[in-house]
């Protein structure tokens, strides 16, 4: 049994069904009291300033004896090569420079079927395993899913789920918290809370767009200044919310991997069906999707927000007037 390190969702199912755990090296990163120091630490190994603080993160996750230590290790890295950050290329080549195992798996831009199965098999082939057991992982994952669904559910329509927890436990889908019975009764235990919650007083309901944020306080934030996040558009793709016996068609329907038309078909229905005042879109520093708000603002008829982050923190001084502003203005 392996630790099997991932920098972004990838079939999960597969992993688990070789009898391996998933890790992924995101959520490490950022609930790490140390995650600025891990950023520094890739500095100091030779990264540049103008990188993704993500990518360094990843990097010192792995390559960090001390921290990697600190969670368990790492074994491995699955690692997009397709579908998510340009920079993976690089971070792969310094992940073997240091000896750590890569496997590369990659998205087909135009959502191939077959290239995507293609995949599928090739990442099976290298952790052993099969679709009948793959099958057999994502019954049960389903169910588990659709509880998280729940607790989306329970946040935009009976208003009982703060935007941090919608958060929280959608992005958790991506390696389940590595134990996946473990997380499922942290569901379980949450659902009973969030049934029996007061509901929420805000007068803003807003959508979050965009990569999850490096800032360790803005949901919080938002709702002390009266406004809730009520729709995570990529961390909901990471929980999966698709009603399909076919796992190949499952990770076609994720839209994060193929382009941002795809993701913006989804954005217009959620934004309807949630009845958001305003979208905050989050881009990091140094990313390419930065490029697509331009796409963004053209295509949704809702006032946009954009704010950008760099290194894990706090939301700095002028980014929360940017945000007091935007709220006033939707008011």
């Amino acid at each position: 049994m392996a630790r099997i390190g991932i920098t972004t969702t990838v079939p999960v199912e597969i992993i688990l069904a070789a009898g391996h755990i998933p890790v992924d090296l995101n959520n490490i990163f950022i609930t790490s009291p140390e995650a600025g120091r891990m950023v520094e630490t890739a500095e100091e190994a030779g990264y540049p300033r103008n990188i993704c603080g993500w990518i360094k993160g990843l990097y010192s996750v792995v390559v960090n004896k001390e921290l990697n230590d600190s969670f368990g290790g790492i074994d491995k890295v699955i690692a997009v090569t397709q579908g998510d950050c340009s920079n993976t290329h690089a971070l792969m080549e310094t992940y073997e420079l240091a000896g750590i195992e890569t496997i590369p798996f990659a998205y087909p831009f135009d959502k191939d079927y077959d290239l995507l199965k293609l995949q599928m098999e090739k990442l099976m082939s290298v952790l052993g395993t099969n679709w009948e057991a793959v099958t057999t992982v994502k019954r049960k994952l389903d169910k588990l899913r659709l509880k998280v669904a729940e607790i989306d559910r329970l946040t935009w329509e009976e208003n009982v789920v703060s935007g941090f927890h919608n958060h929280l436990y959608q992005v958790s889908c991506s390696d389940f918290n590595s134990d996946v019975p473990a997380f499922e009764k942290d569901v379980d235990r949450f659902l009973t809370q969030a049934t029996n919650a007061s509901e929420y007083a805000d007068d803003l309901r807003l959508g979050y767009i965009g990569v999850p944020p490096i800032f360790t306080d803005l949901y919080p934030y938002l709702e002390m200044m009266g406004a809730r996040i009520v729709y995570n558009e990529v961390q909901r793709q990471f929980a999966m919310p698709f009603a399909t016996d076919d796992i190949i068609e499952q990770y076609r329907q994720y839209t994060y991997p193929y382009g941002v038309f795809g993701r913006i078909k989804d954005i217009q229905a959620e934004i309807e069906r949630r009845n958001l005042d305003g979208i905050i879109h989050y881009v990091q520093g140094f990313c390419f999707r930065q490029i697509e708000d331009i796409i963004l603002r053209q295509k949704l008829d809702v006032p946009i927000i954009t704010i950008e982050g760099d290194k894990p923190g706090k939301i700095d001084a002028r980014t929360r007037l940017r945000i007091d502003s935007f709220l006033e203005m939707l008011r």
